[in-house]
């Protein structure tokens, strides 16, 4: 279904999104270069984790946490487990790419910003980011895409009941994984 494909997707997004670009912000502008060095492979190792791995990860960890310390209303199944999973599983594409993007402003720009009295928070908010907009902005877009087309983690973590909900704690379908969607 269309609208629980929707809800995964904007978990997912509403997750991955910020915290990506502030993992982005913090490895480009205030991470000692060793640290970044250990940071940069590591996310570009998570990247490259298979989707089943992260649905078994759902339904092990992300699921049964909902359950015990959000709610009772959390079964084996549900929305929002599987759309953490997803948003677990975009957050690198977020981090990485937003990260190239905001490494590519030039060093001249943020020299004038500290020059007029900016502090490294107003460089990194004011002058880094919105210079570097265009490729945070293709990375979130890949990002979505790429939640919106995940049907290994859906399928192991939502469950596959078709019904159009916005409830986060129900099991749904989504329509990568509807059944009929893939006929020819």
């Amino acid at each position: 279904d269309v609208c629980s494909s929707d809800l995964v997707s904007a978990i997912a997004a509403a997750f991955a999104l910020p915290v990506g670009l502030v993992t982005a912000v913090y490895l480009s502008e205030y991470a000692p270069p060793r640290v970044r060095t250990m940071l940069k492979p590591v996310l570009e190792v998570l990247a490259g984790i298979p989707t089943v791995v992260y649905g078994f990860f759902a339904l092990t960890a992300i699921t049964p946490f909902l359950h015990d310390h959000v709610s009772e209303r959390f079964g084996t199944y549900n929305a929002l487990g599987a759309g953490l999973a997803v948003g677990i599983m975009i957050l690198p594409i977020v981090a990485s790419l937003s990260e190239d993007a905001l490494r590519a402003v030039p060093r001249s720009l943020r020299d004038a910003a500290f020059a007029l009295g900016c502090t490294r928070f107003d460089v990194s908010v004011r002058v880094v980011v919105p210079a570097a907009l265009s490729g945070i902005m293709a990375s979130w877009l890949l990002a979505i895409t790429r939640a919106v087309g995940e049907t290994m983690i859906v399928a192991l973590a939502a469950g596959g009941l078709a019904r159009m909900t916005l409830d986060p704690a129900s099991e749904v379908q989504t329509m990568t994984a509807d059944r009929k969607s893939t006929r020819l």
